[in-house]
């Protein structure tokens, strides 16, 4: 699923009027109803209330006089409060000369009206067409809506918020409970910095035109089934454990071994042949009996690892869970950076060692996938002033050091060589544990191994990690979750991923 900017999205309105042969009024007329069935099959008259619509005098508000009016052809209660203007909209003014006989006002910013916290608001004061902060009684209207805490639901996008760029910390917006995105969902959505303003986000069709979304050029994604058509292939028939791939974990250290543990249960999770695991001497009792189906090759030394085995036999290299920072793990991560003629995954310790130790960045390979979290990422490439700003040390990032980095968060992002974005769909906070991340470490490994190209490896990781988590979920409810749930689940994930291929 691409994700278009706001200018791309306008664009989208226009082609799909000419290709339709429909006018604007009737695409309106499509968002209106694809809204207004959404929020009646989740709340009825009863449950709903009197239901208070803040309509704008764009076309943002003319969705919303469009809502009101099929709300009240179904017998909701509906109040509208239009905020004044010098100039509306031609659709706007349409619909508003369509509205029933329902109660309609101007705002006054003088004397605005009491809202009751239990009051459902339909926020359509302003839409993807806004490009600056709201100011005026725009911003008085919005202040005294947030300030009411009331049941509000954002039509199309809170207003306030920029669809695709950063507003200042103090830009009035409107924090709603529920967004209900036309069509495609927006980069602001995505980024934990507008949390409080998009609270729960959905997306609904209204019949864009489907070849200007297909040639629209972009940079950004939302990784979703489709995406994902036939990436992962089909087990041959007559295939063994050579084909697909041996694989080398370089993972543990005295008392973190449990990393290593999920690692290796989630590489074999996703697929490989063979998988090999290095650590300390002291792990290889655990690594023994933890994990039975992988090969243990303890370091000589007992705490940490401290030598690189020969890298021969193996199809990808993952390094990182918790592995430690000490001189021997330095000295294993340098010497594989620099003989490595395999792909590699780099977590954790690993991503910790590369930026207390900025020159072995340059001796990264070519098509590395390295899986920071923010905390990590911000060593890596330095301090961000927002979640766009992050997004372009992310672009950066990838691009100078010719990597695939996976920025981690509830809507993970892949960082690619060529300066796409790729945002993934699934997962939930459950996901928010210790370990959640070595398992991601494995399954890229076993991925890489099975030498599945870099993109489709970190794509198909990146869905089934978080696809297996909301798994997990219903069985565990988000707070009972932990790795080894999500580890249990892979099987499942991948098998769902396997079943997208055409017939």
């Amino acid at each position: 699923m691409k994700l278009l900017p706001a200018t791309q999205i306008r664009q989208a309105d226009l082609a799909t009027i000419q290709e339709q042969g429909i006018t604007s009024e009737a695409l309106m007329e499509r968002a209106a109803l694809a809204f207004t069935d959404w929020l009646t099959a989740r709340q009825t008259p009863a449950e709903a209330g009197e239901i208070l619509l803040l309509c704008g005098p764009g076309n943002n508000g003319g969705d919303g006089l469009a809502a009101a009016r099929l709300l009240h052809q179904r017998s909701y209660a509906v109040r509208v409060l239009l905020l004044p203007a010098e100039k509306y909209s031609a659709d706007f003014s349409l619909n508003r000369q369509r509205l029933p006989a329902v109660p309609v006002a101007e705002l006054n910013p003088a004397a605005l009206p009491p809202i009751a916290p239990d009051t459902l608001v339909i926020d359509a004061l302003f839409g993807t067409g806004l490009t600056r902060p709201l100011s005026g009684p725009a911003a008085a209207v919005v202040a005294h809506l947030n300030a009411a805490h009331a049941r509000v639901v954002a039509l199309d996008i809170p207003s306030g918020l920029l669809a695709d760029a950063p507003q200042t910390a103090d830009s009035p917006v409107v924090r709603a409970r529920h967004t209900v995105s036309f069509e495609l969902p927006k980069l602001a959505f995505l980024l934990p910095q507008n949390a409080e303003y998009v609270g729960r986000w959905h997306v609904v069709p209204i019949g864009l035109s489907r070849p200007f979304v297909a040639q629209a050029a972009v940079d950004m994604h939302f990784i979703d089934a489709a995406l994902l058509a036939r990436r992962l292939p089909r087990r041959a028939t007559f295939a063994h454990k050579g084909t697909y791939g041996h694989a080398l974990l370089v993972a543990g250290s005295y008392g973190k071994m449990g990393a290593a543990v999920l690692a290796a249960r989630a590489c074999l999770r996703s697929g490989v042949g063979l998988l090999t695991v290095r650590g300390p001497a002291s792990g290889y009792d655990i690594l023994q009996t933890s994990v039975p189906e992988a090969m243990a090759l303890p370091d000589p030394a007992p705490d940490f690892v401290t030598e690189l085995p020969d890298l021969q036999p193996y199809s990808a290299v993952g390094i990182g869970p918790g592995l430690g920072k000490e001189d021997g793990p330095k000295l294993v991560l340098e010497k594989l950076l620099r003989e490595a003629i395999v792909p590699l995954v780099l977590d954790a310790d690993a991503l910790n060692l590369l930026a207390e130790n900025p020159d072995l960045l340059a001796l990264l390979p070519l098509d590395s996938i390295l899986t920071p979290h923010p905390k990590e990422f911000e060593r890596l490439a330095g301090p961000a002033r927002h979640d766009y700003h992050r997004l372009e040390l992310l672009r950066e990032f990838c691009q100078i050091h010719r990597c695939y980095t996976v920025l981690k968060g509830a809507y993970s992002c892949l960082g690619t060589p060529e300066g796409t974005f790729y945002f993934n769909s699934t997962g939930n906070p459950g996901m928010a544990t210790g370990g959640s991340g070595d398992v991601l470490t494995g399954m890229l490994t076993a991925l890489r191994a099975q030498r599945l190209p870099v993109l489709d490896a970190a794509l198909l990781g990146l869905y089934a990690h978080g696809r297996a988590g909301d798994l997990a979920a219903r069985h565990t409810g988000e707070a009972g979750l932990i790795a080894t749930d999500i580890i249990a689940h892979l099987g499942p994930a991948f098998q769902e991923l396997t079943t997208m291929e055409a017939f």
